[in-house]
């Protein structure tokens, strides 16, 4: 797998000709940028700016997001920058201009197919796909234990997804005795090479147990199985060595810049 071509791969296909990641949500392309709009407890913001994007440019480009969601009303606004993004100084303009960057995520890559093997789970676990808004509750309280954090908007968009449209999402919850101790999903991209894998995590007593390994491989295989040629995972601090020694490659590194609008 060649980085660089891969990196442009993903770019040009995930990035520059970005598809809405829900239902209910589009893609605009804004002068030198890419965004995607949905309502307030969607996923908003810049997901592509042009490389010819200099720094007269990037000040007017993030003075118009600004405007967009104060127009629309959006709690908040998130601009997706990347490292090789352009101008060099864009994350201290976006930070000038009042958003406020929260970690960075490092962009994992693999081939799906080295990942479909099996995976060994604990005695009393199992991996139950989630299809209903019963499932999607198990995965969101899953997902609180897990992070630490509110579950409400996952859940709220799980469900959207499974109503609307199933097919582009796999969703997962282990459960250990019928308690949820893990959970993740998988975003499907028709028409592209990739897999966007999401949300994975695992409650502290039940890490290092080979439940995270096991949620991959299971939606390897599917993304294989459909025709998607690499997983996607922008990964935290805490899973990206484990993706690491699975086999997944850094593309670089990625810095959600959020704008919190007052009122």
């Amino acid at each position: 797998m060649r980085t660089d071509d891969v990196r442009a791969l993903y770019d040009r296909t995930m990035r520059e000709h970005a598809r809405p990641d829900g239902p209910g949500v589009r893609v605009e392309r804004d002068g030198p940028l890419v965004r995607q709009v949905g309502g307030p407890d969607d996923w908003n913001g810049v997901v592509w700016s042009s490389p010819d994007l200099d720094a007269e440019g990037a000040d007017a480009a993030i003075a118009a997001q600004i405007g967009h969601c104060a127009a629309l009303g959006l709690p908040e606004f998130e601009w997706k920058l990347y490292a090789h993004d352009r101008p060099a100084d864009l994350g201290d303009r976006l930070r000038a201009a009042g958003f406020v960057p929260e970690p960075p995520e490092t962009l994992l890559v693999a081939p799906a197919e080295l990942l479909t093997g099996p995976v060994a789970l604990p005695d009393g676990v199992t991996l139950r796909p989630v299809t209903d808004a019963a499932g999607a509750e198990l995965m969101a309280l899953a997902h609180e234990r897990a992070f630490g954090t509110d579950g409400t908007r996952l859940l709220h968009q799980v469900v959207k997804r499974l109503a609307e449209a199933p097919e582009d999402v796999v969703a997962l919850v282990a459960l250990a005795d019928g308690e949820p101790v893990s959970s993740a999903r998988m975003e499907l991209y028709p028409g592209t090479d990739f897999a966007g894998l999401w949300g994975g995590g695992t409650v502290a007593e039940w890490r290092g147990k080979g439940i995270y390994r096991a949620l991959v491989a299971y939606r390897a295989r599917i993304a294989a199985e459909r025709g998607h040629r690499y997983l996607q995972v922008d990964a935290s601090d805490m899973s990206a060595p484990i993706l690491a020694r699975l086999g997944f490659t850094a593309l670089g590194t990625t810095t959600p810049y959020v704008y919190h609008r007052a009122g």
